[in-house]
């Protein structure tokens, strides 16, 4: 082989060495997934293209590193049946030191093939949260005992829903712990009563299969282990795995971004506002083709977000009773009905309770004012323009006063707003009388004299 073939098969050879994270064919890859923050949509999304990620990498390992609060049910549930369908072992790792797994990240880390969490982390408080129930409203709380141990009171529907959904929710993670072999009294017991549990006392109470500092101490420990996946039995090889993580694509920001709770408020507060002003204003476009988009992208994110029709409806009615405020003398009555009505649809609008999924607070006063200033100002400018005397045409020339330019008993000529007309009167006129428009026939004023009083 000649000197300068052999000198290109060597760098072909070590380049693999000297590329940081270059990995080889024959590697073992372990695929890292991070959670950080409110579980939603997006959150589901994320993880279902990293799962698929890893399959297509032939991955012997995938990390789902959590820290979260917990978020939407339905998202969560896709999570799961995400992760139960994984021909990759899956281990849920509750970490850095000082991050949480809890409420929708509780069984997300149980349906995991492995449970990891770090020092000074804590899952549970797994108790589901109704949709639509406000506090103190009695939604969950049972029925008040008479002296005789029976309730004084059927129990109301809020009551009910709320029981069947705690019951699901306790047979949900119950089974998830039963096919994981894990400590399945202790999981019951952080839906019905939102116990939680710090990583010592969960290892030791077998909610969780070890506790590990970071990811590369994860692997050593877990190196061995036989898991079960829908193809069979798996014995882990994670020693010396090369760990790539999987971050967010633009696609998934963007669904992330929409999804937000407040961009998805301000969105339709867009849309609502910009098709107010194409119909104000036909023909200017911009507004109507801002409002559209807006609109149609609040709805998207509305279809996966937990909205409240009724908190739409009350801020719709807000709005419209703002505007009524103007043209009605209410002495602003329904100018406060409509704010009212719209902080109140606004706080309805989602659900609070989901951690990370509730309006911010600061975001719906500051709307509210923004909202009921504009609609104040822009309508009574918009009346006080419509009330403003006319200028010009024939409604403007009704009433107006002018001078006869001579003498003449039914046809003549007079002066108008410096202009001469052709003039008709019933009454004889003199040069330079004054007369006052009361009519129009074609070009020809109606005229009559003008006395100088009140036109």
């Amino acid at each position: 082989m000649s000197r300068p073939g052999l000198l290109v098969l060597c760098v072909l050879v070590a380049l693999p060495v000297f590329l940081p994270g270059a990995v080889m064919a024959s590697d073992r890859i372990v695929v890292q997934l991070d959670i950080d923050g409110p579980i939603g949509p997006a959150t589901s999304d994320y993880v279902h293209r990293g799962l698929e990620r890893a399959r297509k990498l032939n991955a012997v390992l995938i990390v789902l590193r959590m820290d979260t609060p917990g978020g939407l049910d339905l998202a969560m549930r896709r999570i799961i049946r995400d992760i139960l369908a994984s021909p990759v072992p899956v281990v849920g790792f509750v970490a850095p030191s000082g991050a949480r797994a809890a409420s929708a990240g509780t069984y997300i880390l149980y349906a995991c093939n492995i449970a990891v969490m770090a020092p000074a982390t804590n899952l549970g408080a797994a108790t589901p949260i109704e949709i639509g129930t406000l506090p103190g409203s009695g939604g969950g709380k049972a029925p008040k005992a008479g002296s005789s141990g029976k309730s004084s009171a059927p129990e109301s529907h809020e009551s009910t829903e709320t029981r069947k959904t705690v019951n699901d929710a306790a047979a949900y993670i119950r089974s998830l712990a039963q096919l994981r072999g894990r400590n399945a009294v202790w999981a019951v017991k952080a839906v019905r009563q939102a116990v939680s549990l710090p990583a010592e006392e969960a290892l030791n109470l077998r909610v969780i299969d070890l506790v590990a500092r970071n990811v590369p101490d994860l692997l050593a420990k877990i190196n061995g282990r036989a898991v079960s996946v829908p193809g069979g039995s798996i014995t882990l090889d994670t020693v010396g795995a090369h760990v790539v993580r999987f971050q967010p694509d633009w696609r998934n920001r963007l669904l992330s971004v929409i999804t937000d709770p407040n961009m998805a408020y301000i969105l339709m507060l867009l849309g609502i506002y910009g098709l107010f002003f194409e119909m104000w204003h036909p023909g200017l476009v911009f507004p109507g083709v801002i409002g559209a988009i807006s609109l149609l992208l609040a709805l998207f994110a509305f279809q996966v977000l937990p909205v409240s029709f009724a908190g739409l409806g009350l801020i719709l009615l807000g709005i419209g009773m703002m505007v009524a405020e103007v043209f009605l003398p209410s002495f602003g009555v329904l100018g406060l009905g409509g704010i009212s009505a719209f902080v109140v649809g606004s706080v309805m609008l989602l659900d609070a309770a989901s951690p990370g999924f509730g309006p911010s607070w600061w975001l719906v006063g500051g709307v509210a004012l923004l909202s009921a200033a504009f609609f104040m100002t822009v309508v009574t400018l918009a009346l006080k323009a419509r009330r403003r005397p006319i200028v010009s045409g024939r409604e403007q020339m009704i009433g107006a006063v002018g001078e006869a330019l001579a003498t003449f008993k039914t046809d003549g000529r007079v002066r108008v707003h410096s202009e001469e007309w052709q003039a008709r009167t019933h009454q004889p006129l003199a040069s330079g009388q004054k007369v006052r428009v009361v009519g129009m026939e074609g070009l020809v004023l109606l005229v009559e004299p003008f006395d100088g009083g009140v036109t």
